[in-house]
C-alpha cells in the first residue's frame, strides 16, 4: 500500500531516529514524579483544613485552589513551548527540572512555617484569623502549584526525549512515571495520616505552630529532602543533549516565528466535532471530580468524624482522610494496569468511562449516607470518635473512588489521541486543548463550591450532591455524544501515546 505525504515524512522521521536511552536512564528521570507527587499530596490531604486553622473560613477555602488551573492553563503551555526550544548548554528540560525543584522547595518552606513567620510580622496567635500568616501561606500555595507544573511536563517531554522515537519505550516510560506518582501518592498520605511524625524534628513545633501545623511542617521537611534526591540524581546522571545538536537551522529559525499561544489558539481551528464532545464530557466528568479533591479529608474532620477546626477529633479525621486517600493511591495504581484489558471487556473506552462514572456517582451519594450515619451515631452516643463500622464505611469510599479516578486518568486522554490523529491534529496541542476543558471547570468550581455548600449549613455534602450529579451527567454523555474509535485509528494513535485503547 502506497503512503500519503503525512505517512512517508513519519516514516522518514522515524528512521532518522537515534537508538533510545536505556531503561535505567528513563527510570532515573521518571523517579523525580515520586517526588513531585509526595508534595502533591500533602497538598491534596492537608492543606484545606491548614487554611482554615489559619483563619479563613470553609466557604472561602476552596478559592485558595484557583490557582491549581490558572497555573495550568498559563505556565504549563508557556514552559512546554520554551522547555521544547530552550537553547542551554545544560539541555532543553534540565533548567526547568532544576528550576521547579528548588521553587517547589521554596514553596513548601513558606507554606511551613507560615505561621511562624505570620507571628513574627504581627498576628496574634491568640486571634481566630492570622492575616499575615495566610498571605504567606498562599503565597507559598501559588508558587507551589506554579512549580509543580514546571516540573511535570518537562519531565515527561524528557522522557519522551529519551524514548527517541521508539513507541514501546515511550510507553515504558510513561508507566515509570505513572509507577513512581502511585509511589509518591502513597508515601505524601502515609505521612499526612502519622500524627506523631512531628516528633522527628521537635523544634517543629512552635508557640504560633501547633501538633496539626508541625505534622505539616516535617511532612514538608521530607518533601524537600525527596524531591531533592530523586532531581539530582536524575539531573546528574542523564544527559540532555542541547537542542542545537539536535535542530537544523531552518528548524531553528521556523521556531523564533512561532508562538506558544498561537499554536495553542491555532489547535481550535478546523477542530473536529468528537473533540468538542469529548472536551464537553471531560469537563462535566472534572466537576464530579473536584468537590472530592477539595473537601474529602475536611469532611472527614466535620462530618464523620464530628470536629471543628482546631479540635482534636477534626486534626484526627483529617489524619484518617490522608490515610484513605493512601488506600485511594494503592487501587489507583492496581487498576491503571487494568485499564487497557477492562476496556476490550466493557466493548470499549468510552463505555468503559461512562461505567466507572457512575461509580463515581454512587460513591458521592456514599457521603450522604455515611454522613447520617455518623450524625445519628453521635445524637446517640452523646459524641466522640466514630465506630469502626462508620470508619471503614469512609475507607472503602475512598478505595472504590481508585476505580474511576484511574480511568478517568487514561481514558480521556487516549480518546483525545485517536480523535486527533484521524483528524490530522497534532496529539500535543489536542492534549493541551483537551486540558483546558479540565482546569476551566476548576475555576468554576473552586469559587462557588464553598457558597453553595454555605447556603446548604456549611457542610461539604452540597458539593458532593453537585458532583454525583455531574457524574451521571457525564456518563451518559459519554456513551451517546462519543464517537466509536475506528480500528485504524486505534492502530495509528497506539504508536503515538503510551497504552492502547479499543
Amino acid at each position: 500500500m502506497e503512503l500519503n505525504g503525512t505517512d512517508r515524512v513519519y516514516a522518514l522521521h522515524v528512521e532518522a531516529q537515534p537508538k533510545p536511552s536505556p531503561l535505567r536512564k528513563m527510570l532515573a528521570v521518571a523517579s523525580i514524579a515520586a517526588g513531585i507527587q509526595f508534595g502533591w499530596a500533602l497538598q491534596l490531604s492537608l492543606l484545606t483544613p491548614y487554611i482554615q486553622l489559619l483563619g479563613v473560613p470553609h466557604k472561602w477555602a476552596a478559592n485558595i485552589w484557583l490557582c491549581g488551573p490558572i497555573s495550568g492553563l498559563i505556565v504549563q503551555p508557556i514552559v512546554g513551548y520554551y522547555s521544547d526550544r530552550c537553547r542551554s548548554r545544560f539541555g532543553r528540560r534540565r533548567p526547568f527540572i532544576f528550576f521547579g525543584a528548588l521553587s517547589v522547595a521554596t514553596a513548601v518552606f513558606l507554606i511551613g512555617y507560615a505561621a511562624d513567620f505570620g507571628r513574627s510580622l504581627g498576628d496574634d496567635i491568640t486571634k481566630k484569623t492570622r492575616p499575615r500568616a495566610v498571605v504567606i501561606f498562599v503565597l507559598g500555595f501559588w508558587i507551589l502549584d506554579v512549580a509543580n507544573n514546571m516540573l511535570q511536563g518537562p519531565c515527561r517531554a524528557f522522557l519522551g526525549d529519551l524514548a527517541n522515537g521508539d513507541h514501546r519505550r515511550m510507553r515504558t516510560g510513561n508507566a515509570f512515571f505513572s509507577f513512581f506518582m502511585a509511589v509518591g501518592n502513597v508515601l505524601g498520605y502515609a505521612a499526612g495520616s502519622y500524627s506523631k511524625l512531628h516528633n522527628i524534628f521537635p523544634f517543629a513545633e512552635t508557640k504560633a505552630c501547633d501538633v496539626f501545623c508541625a505534622n505539616l511542617k516535617t511532612c514538608f521537611f521530607f518533601s524537600i529532602i525527596l524531591l531533592a534526591a530523586v532531581s539530582a540524581f536524575a539531573l546528574l546522571y542523564v544527559e540532555d543533549t542541547p537542542i542545537e545538536s539536535t535542530q537544523t537551522k531552518s528548524q531553528l529559525e521556523e521556531d523564533k516565528n512561532d508562538s506558544c499561544f498561537g499554536e495553542l489558539l491555532g489547535a481550535f481551528n478546523g477542530l473536529e466535532k468528537k473533540m468538542w464532545m469529548l472536551m464537553l464530557v471531560t469537563a462535566i466528568n472534572w466537576i464530579a471530580w473536584f468537590p472530592f479533591f477539595l473537601f474529602n479529608t475536611d469532611w472527614m474532620g466535620r462530618e464523620v468524624y464530628g470536629g471543628d477546626v482546631g479540635e482534636k477529633l477534626y486534626d484526627a479525621g483529617v489524619r484518617a482522610g490522608a490515610l484513605g486517600l493512601m488506600i485511594n493511591a494503592v487501587v489507583l495504581a492496581v487498576m491503571s494496569l487494568a485499564v487497557e484489558p477492562l476496556s476490550r471487556l466493557v466493548g470499549g473506552a468510552k463505555r468503559l468511562w461512562g461505567i466507572v462514572n457512575i461509580i463515581l456517582a454512587l460513591a458521592m451519594v456514599m457521603t450522604v449516607i455515611i454522613t447520617k450515619a455518623a450524625q445519628h451515631e453521635r445524637r446517640v452516643s452523646g459524641g466522640g470518635a466514630p465506630s469502626t463500622g462508620i470508619k471503614a464505611a469512609a475507607f472503602i469510599f475512598y478505595a472504590v473512588l481508585g476505580i474511576p479516578l484511574a480511568i478517568n486518568f487514561s481514558v480521556p486522554f487516549a480518546l483525545a489521541s485517536i480523535y486527533s490523529t484521524s483528524s490530522g491534529a497534532g496529539q500535543g496541542l489536542s492534549l493541551g486543548v483537551l486540558n483546558i476543558s479540565i482546569v476551566v471547570p476548576q475555576m468554576i468550581v473552586s469559587p462557588l463550591s464553598g457558597p453553595w455548600d454555605s447556603l446548604f449549613g456549611g457542610g461539604n455534602l452540597p458539593a458532593f450532591v453537585v458532583g454525583a450529579v455531574a457524574a451521571v451527567m457525564s456518563s451518559i454523555l459519554a456513551i451517546v455524544l462519543l464517537p466509536t474509535p475506528k480500528p485504524a485509528d486505534i492502530a495509528k494513535a497506539s504508536a503515538a501515546t503510551p497504552g492502547g485503547f479499543h
